[in-house]
């Protein structure tokens, strides 16, 4: 456990709590046993609770694999009280320990932050975390720079797998930040005793933020549908090329086959007498194939 203490705010923070934690911040702080209960339960969605003299939070944080590439929600739980913020989490998540060292380093931010209500500073801790997604989409429209220039460099091939996974990790950034909306928008709309009429203006910004994430993630999505697209047309056409000089191939070769069967079957060979009987059906077959050649051209299938 760590905390921040000033006179306005107290800032509380766990790190995989257990119950003997969790036990002990219940009867300190009187939380609703629901609550509590929220902190020990993983949840599949964020939502927003009114528990008593608490209001209880979870929102999903995304953090991205760098081993796996791909990005992943990691749960965030709050709980805040009119002097209290309590957040707790199982993962490690940077954003979080950066706001949080930041201001136990720094008394000005502090008295920039924690100067007046859990309010407040539960407002500058979502910007803080929406605030850092624009990094990672900057990371992914950089990807997205790579695989465009690679595809128009003729390695349509080996972006196929670059494409897919610059999909998943905008498909799961969507999926983590799509549902926070209305969380965001119920903070700024509902009469919650934590949050003053004079922070709705805050928390509204905080929508507009989400907004702008995003558009920026939208933007991206358009933009790897669109390169999948093309790097498919050119791996089509591509395949249609070779298609196309394996079947003109087998075509000139045809002619050249049907004689040499022919003449594999015949018991009488013309020019078999011939000393130079061999090189005059290479010619025939030459002539043919050349002619073969000719036609395919006048037909504009080469």
């Amino acid at each position: 456990m760590k905390q921040i203490q000033t006179s306005k705010v107290t800032w509380i923070d766990f790190s995989e709590p257990d119950a003997d934690e969790l036990l002990d911040l219940k009867r300190k702080f009187k939380l609703h046993p629901l609550a509590v209960e929220e902190f020990t339960m993983p949840s599949a969605r964020p939502k927003a609770s009114l528990y008593g003299n608490c209001l209880y939070l979870t929102i999903h944080v995304p953090l991205f694999d760098k081993e796996n590439r791909r990005t992943f929600p990691s749960e965030l739980d709050i709980v805040m009280t009119d002097k209290y913020l309590i957040t707790g989490h199982d993962q490690d998540i940077f954003q979080l320990r950066n706001f949080f060292q930041r201001l136990q380093r720094s008394k000005k931010s502090q008295e920039q932050y924690m100067s007046q209500s859990p309010g407040y500073l539960l407002y500058y801790l979502i910007e803080d975390l929406l605030e850092s997604c624009f990094p990672k989409i900057d990371h992914i429209n950089k990807n997205l720079d790579k695989v465009e220039d690679e595809i128009f460099k003729g390695n349509e091939r080996e972006m196929v797998h670059e494409i897919s996974y610059v999909k998943r990790d905008i498909l799961n950034f969507r999926r983590t930040l799509k549902p926070q909306k209305s969380v965001l928008e119920s903070l700024a709309r509902d009469n919650y005793p934590m949050i003053g009429a004079d922070l709705r203006s805050y928390y509204q910004d905080l929508i507009g933020t989400n907004i702008r994430v995003w558009s920026a993630l939208e933007n991206a999505k358009e933009t790897i549908e669109s390169l999948e697209g093309t790097n498919d047309a050119l791996l089509s056409n591509k395949l249609n090329t070779t298609m196309k000089v394996l079947t003109v191939f087998s075509g000139i070769m045809l002619p050249m086959m049907v004689i040499s069967n022919t003449l594999a079957m015949s018991a009488s060979i013309p020019f078999g007498t011939n000393p130079h009987g061999f090189w005059i059906w290479i010619g025939i077959m030459a002539c043919v194939s050349l002619i073969t050649v000719a036609i395919f051209r006048w037909k504009r299938w080469i």
